[in-house]
């Protein structure tokens, strides 16, 4: 369990995982997707995602250089359980969910 937390276990992590569940994206993406989140605080979560080996970092050898993350085999199993946890939230929360989730399309 400490493990696993140690690889969720701060606020943007599950939040940057979630943004990536359906699509690569570039870093300006991820941003805009995910809103509050800082430069500083999105490029040190996102490298320590692809040290983890939940994330996936592709360069290209372009100009100007362009970069995709993307969710690996490894963060992939975990959008089961982070549906999960959606599910738990929308039973229990206050609070009403705007977003339409496909929960079929992760079965």
């Amino acid at each position: 369990m400490h493990r696993s937390m140690s690889i969720l276990g701060t606020k943007w992590k599950p939040i940057l995982i979630w943004a990536l569940r359906d699509k690569k994206a570039r870093f300006g993406q991820i941003e805009a997707t995910v809103g509050t989140i800082s430069k500083k605080v999105l490029t040190s979560t996102l490298r320590e995602l692809v040290e983890d080996g939940v994330v996936s970092r592709e360069e290209f050898k372009e100009l100007p250089p362009r970069v995709e993350y993307t969710l690996t085999e490894k963060g992939l199993a975990l959008i089961p359980i982070m549906l999960k946890l959606v599910q738990w939230d929308n039973i229990y929360s206050s609070e009403i969910v705007s977003e339409k989730i496909d929960f079929d399309k992760y079965a």
